[in-house]
This record gives C-alpha cells, sequence and structure tokens, in this order.
C-alpha cells in the first residue's frame, strides 16, 4: 500500500469545535479539528447516528490522546463509529484489519530489492506502522482480539506510555507524532470465544489489556435509535418499510435476548436488520426476505425458536 504524507505531515489541527453541536450529544466537549480534508479522511455519512456513550469515548480519545478500546458485537457500528468521528473532525484515518495475514513485516516494513541506477539493491521498506506513528493519523486497529500473537506483541510496543516504536533493524527509535492516535475494536475484549460466532479470536494477556486507557462497549442500540439509522441507509426508499420498522426491530431484540439467554445459537446485529430492509425493498415480500436474509442460516432448533419468536412480532405462521 503507497500512501503519500506530503498532505498530512505537516497539519495540525488548529480549529476547535463543539462536540455537542457537530455529533448531536449531550456531552459537551471542545475537540481540536483539522481544517482542510485529504485523501485518508473518511467520507461523511450525513444520516449516521452517533451513540452517546461510545461517540464521548472516542471524542476523549482524540482530545487527550487516550487510547480507546470498543468492544462490542458484530455489525453494531464500531469501526465506522471511529470513523465518523474522524471524518467530521477531518483527522486521516488508516484502519488496519488484524486477520490471520497480517504480519509483523506488513506492519513494520521489510527489506526488499529495488533497481537503482540499473543495479539490484536491497533497501528496507517502511511499513504502516512506522509512517502511521509519525504522522497525525488515527490508527483504527480493527479486530484487535484476532491478531496474531507475534503482531500483538509488535502492537503492544506502541501502547506504551511514550508510545516510541524500536526498529530493530534499522537502529531507530520513532517518536509518535504529537497528534498521532491509536483506536481498537474487538468483540471479545480478550476473553476468547465461547459462543462460537467468532471463531479466530485469540485471548488475549492482561498486560496487552493494560495498556489501553478507555473501554467501552457497544452492545445494544435503543430500539429508536436503530430505527433511525435504517432509515438513514434506505433514504428515499425508507417510506417504504417505515410503518415495519418498529416490528422489524422488536423481533430483532426479541432474538439478541435469546442469544444473551443462550437460548439461541445465532444473533440477529443491526447490520443484519438493515439488509432485512434492503433486501425487503428489492423483493417486496417481508417474509421471504427475512429468510433470505437470516432464517436460512440458522439451524433446525434456531429455526423452532425464531419463527415463535416471528409469529409474536407479525402475527402470521413463517
Amino acid at each position: 500500500m503507497q500512501i503519500d504524507s506530503k498532505n498530512i505531515e505537516n497539519q495540525i489541527p488548529k480549529k476547535i469545535v463543539d462536540s455537542s453541536i457537530l455529533f448531536g450529544i449531550n456531552k459537551k466537549l471542545k475537540i481540536p479539528s483539522f481544517e482542510k480534508k485529504n485523501d485518508l479522511v473518511p467520507n461523511i455519512d450525513k444520516n449516521y447516528v452517533f451513540d452517546e456513550v461510545t461517540s464521548t469515548s472516542i471524542l476523549v480519545g482524540f482530545k487527550h490522546n487516550k487510547k480507546v478500546l470498543v468492544q462490542g458485537l458484530h455489525g453494531t457500528g464500531k469501526s465506522s463509529h471511529i470513523e465518523q468521528i474522524a471524518a467530521r473532525l477531518n483527522w486521516p484515518c488508516l484502519r488496519i484489519n488484524l486477520d490471520g495475514h497480517i504480519s509483523r513485516f506488513d506492519l513494520l516494513g521489510k527489506d526488499s530489492i529495488v533497481l537503482k541506477d540499473n543495479k539490484q539493491v536491497t533497501t528496507f521498506k517502511e511499513g504502516l506502522l512506522p509512517w502511521a506513528i509519525q504522522n497525525p493519523v488515527a490508527l483504527v486497529l480493527d479486530e484487535y482480539d484476532a491478531g496474531r500473537p507475534d503482531v500483538m506483541f509488535v502492537i503492544q510496543r506502541i501502547l506504551e506510555a511514550d508510545g516510541k516504536l524500536t526498529l530493530l533493524d534499522q537502529n531507530k527509535v520513532i517518536t509518535p507524532h504529537p497528534f498521532f492516535r491509536i483506536f481498537g475494536t474487538c468483540n471479545t475484549l480478550g476473553s476468547g470465544d465461547n459462543s462460537g460466532l467468532y471463531s479466530g479470536t485469540q485471548n488475549l494477556n492482561q498486560g496487552q489489556l493494560d495498556r489501553w486507557n478507555i473501554f467501552t462497549t457497544l452492545n445494544s442500540i435503543k430500539p429508536e435509535i436503530e430505527k433511525k439509522i435504517i432509515e438513514g441507509k434506505l433514504e428515499k426508499n425508507k417510506t417504504k418499510v417505515s410503518r415495519l420498522l418498529p416490528s422489524m426491530i422488536k423481533l430483532a431484540n426479541l432474538v439478541r435476548e435469546a442469544f444473551s439467554n443462550s437460548d439461541l445459537s445465532v444473533t440477529m446485529s443491526p447490520r443484519t436488520s438493515i439488509l432485512w430492509a434492503e433486501n425487503y425493498i428489492i423483493f417486496g415480500d417481508l417474509e421471504h426476505a427475512f429468510k433470505l436474509t437470516f432464517l436460512n442460516k440458522c439451524d433446525f432448533n434456531d429455526k423452532k425458536i425464531i419463527k415463535e419468536l416471528y409469529q409474536r412480532c407479525f402475527g402470521k405462521d413463517l
């Protein structure tokens, strides 16, 4: 991945904004903001709905240079929360998904052979982590609890109080830019996965977790907020489904409650609710859209319970 840092390396956030006005939350914080956008600033989703507690935690991270870890079920908007805040602050944002294919060399860099004066020479190619640390960038470590052990120990270095990164191969110590920020998202908060929903996640040791300053959870969304989120995603088509949304969200919450009580092995994320609404608009049949979006991926025992919940919400059998 090639990133041109010319447009951001000398930038500093000179503008101060009010969080209550910019994000529509009750908490009033004065947050530094950049005056100009660049290619690394996410696009603004004008219909995005901000969760009060999560947004406040992330904003404190931006304001006071605190390392914030956001935990929650899939589809609740953990990463997009950080990105949409960065978008409104014009803060460059770099998101790295810590899947099993990301290695320490991807993060730190490695030697590579290049042509120079028609000769092959070996040179060190800097990775994303050293580059991000030296620039005013909000680094988002997505799926933090899925990172490989060797990768996690690399990241642990920048989670220290001073955040300096040592490149042993280069005999170099990198000091973070004053406006470098670091955030993380995870499903399990380092406790492993007993539900079967998040295979591939790892147990994180206490030393890893202790280096994060703020922990916030984004699992549940109020029905009225979820309704706004879905309508925002549907935009012009929202009138076609608005009258059905209360019952759809009621069903989703019943499924989530049954999952939390261990009565179901699957759950409905807000992302699933959005897809259900979108598929309803495409197919014109709510029941068929529900089957295609969610029911068909459930096992026999789960289907029995979900069909009962559907009947309770819509007054008809699936």
